[in-house]
């Protein structure tokens, strides 16, 4: 080694090294992607692993027939992190942090008598974060996308967000288009109706709503989870007519209630 280098070694002695953010922040991202995949104590073909298979988690924890995933994708200042906080706590707070990377909240809901846990994630809405947060766009099964309707650009985003969940995501993903903010009435620049005209033509529900006023933040949320919900029936459907070679009648659909024991399809 030269003189030079060796005395550049040696006045870095004893310094912290300079960790790049970026690394460090995809490395977080890795391991904490370990615990989102969509597990299923049931007899649905979902991919993922299965819960009950690490003996060292809580016993509460596993306390759960179904778990989706579910992402808050839209641009920054939205409001993404208000509408999950009112879901998930019940809180709001004025005060605004922008998203770093992406964080995530865990909410145990009922569906016919079946307990439904949801992993639920805020993504960052800033375009330097946009390769780590596509990469949780996989095995998601529902996003609720959000724009602000003070704000034209972020509706205007709303087709590039569309088209990330088509490339990043599975075909059986799906997507509720959420205008919030309208607490703002004073600032609004968005109308209702245009929201509406968009939602109609990606074939998505429509909904607006307000983190602050507490406006359709659970309607959202159980609306998707009554979605993800049908499109799991239908799935295990055609699978079940698929296997008895069309011959077996459709399985019950999670919607419905069961009709007795005997019937021991996904109830969720």
């Amino acid at each position: 080694m030269s003189d030079k280098k060796a005395k550049s070694r040696d006045g870095n002695a004893g310094r912290p090294p300079v960790k790049d953010s970026v690394l460090e922040l995809r490395t977080r991202m890795a391991r904490m992607m370990s615990i989102v995949e969509i597990t299923s104590r049931g007899t649905l073909p979902m991919a993922g692993s299965k819960a009950g298979e690490d003996p060292k988690k809580d016993a509460a924890d596993q306390n759960f027939d179904y778990m989706f995933k579910l992402l808050i994708i839209g641009n920054s200042s939205v409001g993404k992190t208000s509408f999950l906080f009112r879901y998930a706590d019940d809180s709001f707070s004025s005060a605004f942090v922008s998203t770093v990377g992406i964080d995530f909240k865990v909410k145990t809901v009922f569906r016919n008598d079946k307990r439904v846990k949801l992993q639920i994630w805020d993504t960052a809405g800033q375009e330097r974060y946009r390769t780590i947060t596509t990469a949780y766009y996989r095995g998601a099964m529902g996003f609720i996308l959000m724009y602000d309707i003070t704000n034209e650009e972020s509706f205007n985003s709303v087709q590039d967000w569309i088209a990330q969940i088509t490339t990043y995501s599975s075909e059986n993903a799906q997507v509720i288009l959420v205008g919030n903010k309208c607490d703002m009435e004073d600032e609004r620049v968005i109308s209702a109706e245009r929201g509406k005209q968009l939602a109609d033509q990606l074939g998505v529900q429509f909904f607006e709503s307000s983190a602050k006023e507490n406006f359709n933040i659970k309607t959202v949320f159980e609306t998707l989870v009554d979605i993800v919900c049908d499109k799991m029936s239908e799935s295990l459907d055609n699978n079940q007519t698929l296997n008895a070679g069309g011959d077996q009648a459709k399985g019950q659909r999670l919607t419905d209630q069961p009709t007795s024991a005997a019937t021991t399809n996904c109830n969720c």
